[in-house]
């Protein structure tokens, strides 16, 4: 492959049992464009879930994802499919830090994130990706996309509280369609539970329109310049260390379902989510991550070319270029983040167990299971430490408590030789009784 072009895969019409259409194919343009389009259609729900939630401008959002998502393209030179939608990662520590100094300095902490994640990159790009697994076992990762998601509970149940029965509308909408329904549809549940609680909403009259009607159709998004504090800037470490293995799983994940060897596109890949997260928090967009959404449309229709990627964030700016479309995004009311939100803050703590589970960690190994066990609920209470001007709460302290107590503990533990031992009694494996 030269440049941007692709070969075009078989008759350019059909996928035969067993193929994949490789990043560097694409199928006939029509059908290229379609399916572009159902990666806008895929990581729609979440991109816009992050704004609303921290109160960001949803349109300013999804023109920095559109803009993030060809710079990766480009970065890693046209060869690792995926769209940079918004990163849940972002919220708790957006959140705190738009109460404590406003958006700008919100905006400050996505910049810094981006800075440090594009350095990462670099470093990995030169050294190699080895000292990520080193640093950040599976024990230490899970534990801390784990505490991110549960962090964020709260933030869930105020949603709910403002509007309980559209909150509940919108979750059972989401549950039974994502056993309901096969293919794409099914993968959309959070779409198409927020589409359903919006129209409980209306028929309650907790919809206005007002900002809607006023808007503009073509237009370009509001921009929010950065600003600084070193307070503030603590909250958004451990969102580095997430964004790295959310990278990573989709280098792995994206190689094993085209069969080729990614892995040295991993440094590019975490330079790219750099470069485009820098770029969000230099205007006021969220900050970015590859999006498992969008790996779900690859895997259902075996498509992983990346022209469709391209056709993805053309379809996403030009959205994004229209305050009409921006604003009818703020109208969804409270109640139905709420109800989408409970979900997906579960789930993000999930993905860590999931981390856990994948990598078949032991926790009869108390190195194990003591740094995880209290990282969790450190972050999960919200644990809070004010040195002079400088604040840490729960994501941040729970991170340094994963890392660090992990690594001490790992050490200690060789040195003495009791790394072996059982953490309980209840963890000793039971010997199975012979049968008669």
């Amino acid at each position: 492959m030269a440049g941007l072009g692709w070969s075009v895969h078989g008759d350019g019409r059909n996928v035969r049992p067993g193929e994949v259409v490789s990043p560097d194919e694409r199928l006939t343009w029509p059908r290229t464009v379609g399916i572009g389009l159902q990666h806008v259609v895929a990581m729609f729900g979440a991109t816009f879930a992050v704004p609303l939630i921290t109160e960001f401008s949803p349109q300013t959002t999804l023109f920095f994802s559109a803009i993030g998502t060809v710079a990766f393209l480009l970065i890693t030179r046209n060869r690792l499919p995926s769209y940079l939608g918004s990163s849940f990662a972002f919220i708790a520590p957006v959140v705190a830090a738009t109460a404590s100094g406003g958006q700008s300095v919100a905006v400050g902490g996505i910049l810094v994130t981006g800075l440090v994640l594009a350095a990462v990159g670099v470093v990995v790009h030169v050294a190699g990706a080895h000292w990520i697994e080193v640093v950040m076992p599976p024990v230490v990762t899970g534990a801390i996309v784990a505490l991110i998601g549960f962090n964020l509970a709260p933030v869930a149940w105020g949603s709910v509280q403002k509007a309980p029965l559209t909150a509940v509308v919108t979750l059972a909408a989401i549950v039974l369609t994502t056993v309901l329904f096969r293919g794409i549809l099914g993968r959309l549940s959070i779409l198409v539970g927020v589409v359903v609680g919006y129209v409980a909403a209306l028929l309650q009259g907790q919809v206005d329109f007002a900002r809607f009607r006023e808007a503009a159709w073509v237009g370009l998004p509001p921009f929010t310049a950065p600003s600084f504090d070193v307070e503030i800037l603590g909250l958004f470490v451990p969102v580095v260390l997430v964004l790295v293995a959310e990278n990573v799983g989709h280098v792995k994940s994206v190689a094993a379902m085209t069969g080729r060897d990614l892995d040295p596109l991993t440094g590019r890949a975490l330079f790219a989510d750099g470069v485009a997260t820098s770029l969000a928090g230099l205007g006021g967009g969220s900050g970015t991550t590859t999006y498992a959404e969008n790996i779900g449309v690859m895997a259902a229709t075996r498509v992983y070319s990346t022209a469709a990627y391209w056709v993805a964030a053309g379809g996403a700016l030009v959205l994004s270029l229209s305050p009409k479309f921006g604003e009818l995004i703020k109208t969804i009311p409270d109640g139905v983040l709420g109800g989408a939100t409970t979900m997906l803050y579960g789930m993000i703590g999930l993905l860590g167990a999931r981390i856990w589970i994948q990598a078949r960690v032991d926790f009869s190994n108390p190195v194990n299971l003591v740094p995880a066990a209290i990282a969790l609920v450190i972050g999960v209470a919200n644990y809070t430490w004010v040195v002079g001007e400088l604040r840490f709460e729960g994501i941040a302290l729970g991170t340094a408590t994963a890392i660090g107590l992990y690594h001490l503990m790992r050490v200690v533990a060789r040195w003495r030789g009791t790394g072996e031992e059982p953490a309980t009694p209840t963890s000793v494996p039971v010997a199975e009784t012979p049968r008669d």
